[in-house]
C-alpha cells in the first residue's frame, strides 16, 4: 500500500546552515527577503509550515532571481505535499543552481511521488553521491521512496538493497518491512517475502497492509491459509476501498465468493468510481447468479471502458442469461472486434445468435471459433449442436463424434448423439451413446427418459421399464416418461400399473398446459407494462396466477407494476412468494 514516506526532515539550504543568507548591503527589497528567509527558516523549523510558506514566497516575489527562496518554498510545498507546485519552484531552483543539494533531493521526492521515476532516479543518485561524499548517508524515508523508484523502473535488485538499508537505519519499522516484503514478492522471492510481511506483523499485528500482501505470498506458495489473511485485512481496515478491493477480488480469484461478496460490494459503496471493484463484483454476481445485478454493474464498466472486451463478453453472456439477446448481440460483437482471437466470445456470441433464432450466424461464428481453438472439445461439441438446430445431423455427427474423442470425460456430447442416432433409427448406437453419457452423469432425466424409449424400441422391456422408472423419479413433474412407462407396462401384461401411469401423465400433462397458459399472460404483461399500462398489466398478471400460482416469474412481474403504483407492501409480499416458489424448485433467483 502507497505511504507517505515525508515526515518533516527535509533540507532547506544547500549549506545546511542558518546563518546569513544574503548580502548585508543591498537595496531594501534584498534586506526584506534577507529577514523573511530567516523568519521563514525559524518558523519550518517549528513546524509553522503556514507562516514559512507565506515568508519563502514573500521572499520569491523580493528576488525571484535568488535560488534559496525557491528551494526553500520548494522544500515547504514537499512538506504539505502540494508535489506540482513543489516542483515547479524546485526546478527554478535548479535552474540558477544546479548544484543544490537539498532542491534536488526534495525534487527528486515530488517527482516519486507523483510517479516521475525516471527522472526521481538520476537526482536520487546524485544526492546519495553528495550524501556518501559528507560521510553521511540519506535519511531513511528518502531512501525508501528511492527504492520505490528503482522499483519502478525495473531495478528490483537495486531496490532491495536501498530498501534493506532504509529498514536497518530506521529500526524496528512495520512499514519498511513491508515494503521490503512487497519488493521481493515482485521478484517471486517468496520465502523472503513471507519473512518480511511476518516480522512486520510481529512488529505491527494490526497492520492490514502487511496481511493482505502476506495473503498474497502464501497463495502463491500454496501454503497455509491465504484467504484468512485477506479477510483480516479487511477487518482491520474496513473503510479502506483499496484493500477492500484487492481483499475481495482476492477472495473471488480463491472461489471464495461469498467471503468475497460482503467486501467487494463496502468496496463499491466506498469508491463508486472503482472499475476494478465493480468488475469484480459483477462477475462474483455473475457467478451466484444475481444476474440482473452483474449486468447493471457489467455495464458502467463498459460505459467507462468501452475498450474493455472482457467486460464486453460478461456484459453480453448476462444479458443472454437474463433472454435479452437482442440487446447482447453489439456487445459481442464489438468485443470479437477487439479481440477476435477470443474464443470465448465468439461462443457466446453464438449462443445469443441461437436465442435470436439466428443459427446460420451461430454456425458461422462456431466454425471461426474451431479455427482458433481446433482440438476444443467444446467448440465442436457447440458446432455439432448449432448443426442439429437447423435440422443437419450429417454435419452434427462428425462434429459430436470429435467433441467425444477430444474428451470422453464429457457426458454431453455422447447425449446429444443419442438423440440424433435415435432420430436417425441407429437404435442400438443410441442406446450406446446415452448409456456412456449415464455413465458419466446420472442425474439426467430426459436422457433416462430417451434411453427407455430406445430400449423399447429394441424390444428390451425390463431394461425400458428400468430406465423410465428412473426417469419419472428424476423428472417426476413430465408426463412423457409416464407415458412411456405405461407402453411398456402394457407390452408386459401390467395393465392396471399403466392405467395408473396414463393417469398421472394426463394430470401432469393438464397442468402443462395451465403453465403454458400463465406464460402467454405473463408475456402479455410484461409488454402493456412497457406500454406503460399498468392496471392492465396488473390484470394480466392475476390472470397468470389464477393458471399457475405457482408461476415465480408472474409474481415478480406483478411485483415490479405494484411498485409502480406505490403498493410497496404488496410489491414485497409477491417478491417473497416468488422467492419462496424458486427456492423449493431450485431454480436461482432472478430479479427482472
Amino acid at each position: 500500500m502507497p505511504r507517505t514516506a515525508v515526515k518533516g526532515w527535509l533540507l532547506l539550504l544547500s549549506s545546511g546552515a542558518c546563518g546569513l543568507a544574503f548580502p548585508q548591503q543591498g537595496s531594501n527589497a534584498l534586506q526584506q527577503a534577507d529577514a523573511d528567509y530567516r523568519a521563514g527558516v525559524v518558523a519550518f523549523n517549528s513546524n509553522d509550515l503556514k507562516t514559512a510558506r507565506e515568508k519563502f514566497e514573500a521572499v520569491v516575489r523580493l528576488e525571484p532571481g535568488i535560488e534559496l527562496g525557491h528551494s526553500a518554498l520548494g522544500a515547504v510545498l514537499v512538506r504539505g505535499g502540494e508535489w506540482t507546485a513543489a516542483i515547479r519552484e524546485l526546478e527554478k531552483a535548479l535552474v540558477i543552481k544546479p548544484a543544490d543539494d537539498a532542491a534536488q533531493l526534495n525534487l527528486a521526492i515530488a517527482y516519486a511521488e507523483t510517479g516521475a521515476y525516471a527522472k526521481a532516479l538520476p537526482l536520487f543518485a546524485k544526492a546519495e553521491t553528495a550524501a556518501m561524499a559528507r560521510g553521511t548517508r540519506l535519511p531513511a524515508q528518502a531512501t525508501v521512496l528511492y527504492a520505490k523508484s528503482l522499483a519502478a523502473m525495473g531495478h528490483t535488485e537495486s531496490a532491495i538493497a536501498h530498501m534493506k538499508e532504509a529498514a536497518a537505519q530506521a529500526g524496528a519499522s512495520a512499514e519498511l518491512h513491508d515494503d521490503l516484503g512487497s519488493l521481493y514478492a515482485q521478484s517471486k522471492d517468496w520465502p523472503r517475502a513471507e519473512e518480511e510481511f511476518n516480522e512486520a506483523l510481529r512488529i505491527q499485528p494490526a497492520l492490514a497492509e502487511a496481511h493482505l500482501q502476506l495473503g498474497f505470498v502464501l497463495e502463491a506458495e500454496q501454503k497455509g491459509d491465504p484467504a484468512t489473511e485477506w479477510t483480516q485485512a479487511y477487518a482491520l481496515a474496513p473503510n479502506n476501498a483499496q484493500i477492500a478491493v484487492l481483499a475481495g477480488k482476492a477472495l473471488a480469484d480463491a472461489g471464495e465468493d461469498d467471503k468475497a461478496e460482503p467486501i467487494l460490494e463496502r468496496a463499491v459503496r466506498l469508491d463508486p468510481r472503482s472499475r476494478t471493484a465493480q468488475y469484480a463484483l459483477a462477475l462474483v454476481y455473475q457467478r451466484t447468479d444475481r444476474i440482473s445485478e452483474a449486468a447493471d454493474l457489467f455495464k458502467k464498466v463498459v460505459e467507462a471502458e468501452p475498450k474493455n472486451a472482457a467486460a464486453l463478453v460478461n456484459l453480453g453472456l448476462a444479458l443472454s442469461q437474463l433472454q435479452y439477446a437482442q440487446e447482447a448481440l453489439p456487445y459481442l460483437q464489438r468485443a470479437i472486434v477487439l479481440a477476435p482471437d477470443n474464443l470465448t466470445a465468439r461462443q457466446d456470441l453464438a449462443a445469443a445468435y441461437i436465442q435470436v433464432d439466428r443459427v446460420a450466424d451461430a454456425v458461422s461464428e462456431l466454425q471461426a471459433a474451431l479455427k482458433l481453438a481446433p482440438n476444443s472439445s467444446k467448440a465442436h461439441y457447440d458446432l455439432g449442436v448449432a448443426f442439429k438446430l437447423r435440422d443437419d445431423a450429417a454435419d452434427a455427427i462428425p462434429q459430436l463424434e470429435t467433441a467425444e474423442k477430444l474428451d470422453p470425460s464429457g457426458y454431453e456430447a455422447p447425449y446429444v448423439l443419442g438423440l440424433l442416432y435415435d432420430q436417425a433409427a441407429r437404435y442400438a448406437e443410441a442406446a450406446q451413446q446415452l448409456e456412456t453419457s449415464l455413465k458419466l452423469h446420472s442425474q439426467n432425466g430426459d436422457a433416462w427418459s430417451t434411453l427407455g424409449s430406445v430400449y423399447l424400441k429394441l424390444d428390451k422391456l425390463p431394461e425400458a421399464a428400468a430406465a423410465l422408472r428412473t426417469a419419472v423419479q428424476q423428472i417426476p413433474g413430465q408426463a412423457d416418461p409416464h407415458l412411456l412407462l405405461a407402453n411398456v407396462l402394457i407390452e408386459q401384461g401390467n395393465t392396471a400399473e399403466a392405467a395408473e401411469e396414463r393417469k398421472i401423465a394426463a394430470d401432469l400433462m393438464r397442468g402443462q398446459l395451465n403453465t403454458k397458459r400463465a406464460v402467454v399472460a405473463t408475456n402479455s404483461g410484461k409488454s402493456l407494462l412497457e406500454a406503460g399500462k399498468v392496471d392492465d398489466a396488473i390484470v394480466e398478471f392475476r390472470n397468470a396466477l389464477s393458471f399457475d400460482p405457482k408461476y415465480a416469474e408472474a409474481h415478480l412481474a406483478l411485483a415490479i407494476a405494484l411498485d409502480k403504483q406505490g403498493r410497496t407492501l404488496e410489491a414485497a409480499a409477491e417478491r417473497k412468494q416468488a422467492k419462496a416458489l424458486q427456492t423449493e424448485s431450485g431454480k436461482s433467483e432472478t430479479t427482472p
